[in-house]
């Protein structure tokens, strides 16, 4: 999984990006502090595979993971190469969602680009710079398909939806809320375009440390956020990117100690995951065996041989059944050997939707 993680210069993008990656980019209290796009790659926090690591007294335990790219910060007209340009939407194009970092918090010791705290203009200056650079997009395609639609038909089929996305954008609309009528070719052809508007967002409300303890929920600016994420059906989590860069530094033991003090019970990158595969509709799977026990991530409603084709493309092309256990069975039953004598061991055959928290061994034949 890919996030891009953009927001406005000084609203804690950086910040939140160091704490969560421990990558280092250069976080400071001017705007375009990150000059290039950072990536950082994060471990998915997961007690399940240490739980099983432990059962199996495995070699090597193996976490899903996440990468971050950290997008210098947008301003007005960054898509007519304003501020650092468009170059860097360039980079948010291949994420698989957006981390809009809005701000939520006061400090007249960090400058704000507008003056004053305003998330939910803050989040319409940004997501107007991804519109124009979608039209942008669309305009060079249509260019393209003009020239021709008039001798193709399936051409001059394209070329009416691009008119009909790009009139879409033009009315200040996402191209999430776009609606692509039942039809193989337009579906795939939306998808094609990659429009940066069409991905999935979470938004970060930024908050200081004293708004943890409930949530954001007292936080004027944080109900701002979270009325535009409900409206647009996006996510939104809340987080002190100054705390999680003190957090970064801590060791899981103190870090839980340091929460229940805050009276918060959950670190940022945990929030952040749980809304990320919520909103992208994913799950984890895993195998576990003493060489090494490993989670795998995988979209909600994958059956088994595609989740066998996650681990390597000879699992799903040669697929037989998939030996099929719950996660927590296992545990209670302290073997796989145990858990089949009790007979709560599925043998599970192509059909099989895999479910969350599955510990699976694919028998397969090539």
């Amino acid at each position: 999984m890919k996030l891009g993680i953009v927001g406005l210069p000084n609203v804690g993008k950086s910040t939140l990006f160091n704490s969560l990656t421990k990558a280092g980019a250069l976080a400071a209290n001017y705007p375009f502090a990150t000059i290039d796009p950072n990536v950082g790659i994060v471990t998915v926090p997961d007690e399940r595979i240490e739980k099983l690591g432990e059962l199996y007294h495995t070699k090597k335990v193996t976490p899903a993971t996440i990468e971050f790219v950290d997008i210098a910060g947008l301003v007005k007209g960054a898509s007519k190469g304003e501020g650092l340009g468009n170059q860097f939407l360039a980079n948010i194009r291949e994420v698989d969602a957006i981390v809009h970092v809005v701000r939520c918090f006061e400090d007249s010791n960090v400058i704000h680009v507008d003056g004053n705290i305003g998330p939910a203009r803050d989040i319409e200056t940004i997501n107007l710079e991804l519109i124009f650079s979608d039209i942008e997009i669309l305009e060079r395609r249509i260019a393209k398909v003009a020239k021709q639609a008039r001798m193709d038909k399936t051409l001059a089929k394209e070329l009416e939806q691009l008119e009909a996305i790009k009139a879409h954008l033009e009315a200040g609309k996402m191209a999430s809320s776009f609606e692509v009528p039942d039809d193989d070719d337009l579906k795939a052809w939306f998808a094609s375009y990659n429009l940066l508007t069409a991905k999935p967002t979470i938004y970060a409300a930024n908050v200081a440390e004293d708004d943890l303890a409930d949530d954001g929920n007292s936080n004027e600016y944080v109900a701002q956020v979270r009325k535009l994420a409900a409206e647009e059906g996006n996510g939104v989590f809340v987080v002190s990117a100054r705390l999680e860069e003190e957090l970064a530094e801590l060791s899981e033991e103190e870090k839980k100690e340091f929460l229940a003090d805050l009276g918060a019970e959950s670190s940022g990158l945990d929030k952040l995951v749980a809304a990320s595969y919520k909103l992208l509709g994913l799950i984890s799977f895993l195998t576990a065996g003493e060489d090494e026990c490993r989670a795998w991530t995988i979209k909600e409603g994958t059956k088994a041989p595609q989740a066998a084709g996650k681990i390597h493309t000879d699992f799903e092309r040669g697929f037989i059944k998939a030996e099929v256990v719950n996660y927590q069975d296992l545990l209670d039953n302290g073997s796989l050997a145990a858990a089949r004598e009790k007979g709560i061991v599925g043998m599970e055959g192509k059909d099989y939707v895999v479910k969350d928290g599955d510990v699976i061994l694919f028998r397969f034949n090539v």
